[in-house]
């Protein structure tokens, strides 16, 4: 069996390098390579897939919350930082609603990558 989260984390990269050129393709290369690292079965690699998918909606919500409090802290003290909070967290669900799409894409694959490695 090999490493879950490795298997999960180099998904990411791949679907984050290709993702740009290659919106479909991209989760489906990162959640094989995903599975195939993963490795322990369909269920796992399925797992190491929808991982690998939605690591980036996580990162990116993380990121607009962090963006958007500073802005809203710099141009409007406290009541911009919260107002700030709540524009970063209202982005921050719609990457992660989009980026679970990608991450069923991702499993999808993941799990044939599993499968294949047994």
């Amino acid at each position: 069996m090999g490493n879950l989260w490795l298997g999960a984390f180099v998904g990411f990269i791949a679907i984050a390098i290709l993702g740009w050129q290659l919106p479909v393709i991209g989760h489906l290369i990162g959640g094989l390579i995903a599975g195939l690292i993963a490795g322990g079965g369909a269920g796992r690699g399925a797992l190491a897939g929808f991982l690998a998918g939605i690591f980036g909606g996580i990162v990116l919500t993380i990121l607009a919350v962090i963006g958007a409090v500073a802005v809203g802290g710099i141009l409007g003290g406290v009541l911009g930082a919260l107002l700030g909070v709540l524009a970063g967290l209202a982005v921050g669900i719609v990457a992660i609603i989009l980026s679970f799409i990608g991450a069923i894409v991702s499993a999808i694959s993941g799990l044939i990558g599993g499968a294949i490695t047994g």
